[in-house]
Order: C-alpha cells, then structure tokens, then sequence
C-alpha cells in the first residue's frame, strides 16, 4: 500500500522518526541500522516501507535499503516472529551477518540479540535457510574457509558482529586464517 516516502525528517527518537511528506506527519518504526545513517533533522530522507494493518492499530516501518526491506518480510513469515522482533534482528545483525549465521546455522549469534532465545534462533535458522542468499549480491554471501575461521576467532574474542565484518572486509580474500587474526586484530586496535 504504502511501499516509499520521501520527505523532510522532523524526528529521531529510536527506533521511531517522524517524516514530512507534503505537510503530512508519517511515523515510522526502523532499525537501528536504518536510524543510524539518518541525515540530520530537517534534512530531506527517503526510505522504502512495509505497512501493516492490525486489530489495534496501523503500523509503518522503514528501511534504508532493499535488503533490509526484504529481510524484515522474511522474518515477519517465520512463526512466532512480529515486527518489534524482526526489527530488533535487523538493529543486531545486518542483512549480510543475518545471511551468514543463517547460511552456517550459527544459532549463538541470533540468541545474543534481545529477545531471542534457543528455540526461536533454530526456528529462524530453520525456516530462513537458503531464502536470504539468493536475495542478496555475492558479497554479501558467507565467504568459506580461513574468513570463516577468522570471523569465529574475532567473536571468540569478544568483538562484536559489526566489528568482526567491517575488519573481515579489509583483509584480501586469499588470506590463511593465522595471518587474517593478525591483520584483523592490527585493525581492530586501531579504532
């Protein structure tokens, strides 16, 4: 029904911002990934939107990018799973970290996201299996092999998903796994 709004941000008070379209007031839910590459009020925004219809009410939510959009849909067709949980999948992992701890079943990166427990991270891990891959760009499937082992290692470590991949991004991709940890870690201690 309502697919995009383009429009002047007016508020930001996560996981909600208000959006002025043509003097109308439209509030929408986000996830943190979306809300943090905001522009600053009062500058213009356009952001894709899902719209739901319930008993209680009408919601709208809003996404950066395609991806996130599609990923959201995915997960709203998992059983047991709303939208105050699929975005709070999306604020913990993006689309791409999503795809990965789906594509090598990784249930203990889904359970460390508020909300999810065992049981729901292997339902996920169930019913989201082969769906996200091919709806994504080849960089964003799971590289196999030492970058595998490398991402383990680092979360190992107590680096955090976001950390992980953004230092797993830096590093060539025929790397051995000994040297990858220790390029990574050189990044990493640089932030």
């Amino acid at each position: 029904m309502i697919g995009r709004l383009a429009g002047v941000l007016l508020e930001k008070n996560p996981p909600q911002v208000v959006v002025d379209v043509h003097g109308v007031g439209y509030e929408l839910d986000v996830p943190m990934s979306t809300f943090c590459n905001l522009p600053a009020n009062g500058e213009k925004v356009s952001l894709l939107t899902h719209f739901v219809v319930r008993e209680d009410g009408h919601f709208l939510y809003g996404f950066a990018s395609e991806g996130e959009r599609f990923a959201f849909r995915l997960l709203l067709k998992v059983s047991g799973v709303g939208a105050r949980l699929a975005l709070s999948v999306l604020s913990g992992l993006s689309v791409g970290d999503l795809a990965q701890a789906v594509a090598r079943q990784e249930a203990g990166r889904l359970t460390k996201i508020p909300g999810i427990g065992t049981k729901t991270a292997e339902r996920l891990l169930l019913e989201l299996k082969g769906k996200l891959a091919e709806a994504l760009p080849a960089s964003a499937v799971p590289a196999a092999g030492a970058h595998h082992d490398i991402l383990s290692a680092l979360l190992a470590l107590g680096y955090n998903d976001r950390e992980a991949a953004a230092a797993l991004q830096q590093l060539p991709a025929e790397i051995s796994t000994s040297d990858g940890i220790r390029q990574a870690l050189r990044l990493l201690s640089r932030v």
